[in-house]
């Protein structure tokens, strides 16, 4: 009988060390993952507020939170599962209900765009544009005044629902073209159409 309760003694404690360990483990990655986004938020905003001595630091600090926190919300709206060439099938497919580049730029757009921000200002580019299997759009936040070019790009579509950002002049991936130049390409050729303006976010 000794031995018996010995046994069930071991059981209960090997059971109760198995199960605190893992919400254990589970806390601590939450709790990395939140310093990192945290650290990450700090640095959008130092590079935002590095952009001019005119940008405001409030204003440089509260557009690097948004783009974080809505980059996490729009994810979730879109339901995001799968890296974002998947994610795009899915939503041509009509099975996901948004997620495609240009929905990313012109979201993140448009709830930047309600901050109503004094010293900072937003622009739409589109990359590889002569090439509409691999057109892809962004939203660029810049100093106010200053050119896109001068700014940094926002892209959570690149890495399926993680922020991505960098100086315009620094991202290797994409040569990013002003929008409406883009649109004017496509007008001069004759391959600019409502539906394509839509889709473009314009």
């Amino acid at each position: 009988m000794t031995i018996l309760r010995l046994f069930f003694g071991l059981a209960l404690a090997v059971t109760l060390a198995a199960c605190s360990s893992a919400p254990s483990n589970q806390v601590g990655r939450a709790a990395a993952a939140a310093t990192l986004q945290i650290e990450q938020t700090q640095a959008l905003g130092a590079t935002v507020l590095a952009l001019s001595p005119g940008v405001d630091p409030v204003e440089a600090q509260r557009a690097a939170e948004i783009a974080y926190r809505h980059t996490a919300v729009l994810a979730q709206q879109y339901q995001i599962e799968d890296g974002p060439i998947i994610h795009n099938i899915k939503v041509n497919r009509g099975t996901k209900p948004r997620g495609l580049c240009w929905h990313w730029a012109e979201d993140m757009e448009t709830r930047l765009a309600q901050e109503g921000f004094e010293t900072l200002q937003l622009h739409r580019a589109i990359a590889n544009y002569d090439n509409w299997r691999l057109e892809h759009s962004t939203v660029i936040i810049s100093a106010k005044g200053a050119s896109m070019e001068e700014g940094i790009v926002l892209d959570p579509w690149r890495k399926g629902g993680e922020l991505f950002w960098s100086p315009v002049a620094e991202d290797k991936r994409y040569d990013w073209t002003p929008r409406q130049e883009v649109f004017d390409w496509k007008r001069e050729r004759g391959i600019l159409t409502v539906r394509y303006v839509e889709a473009a976010g314009g």
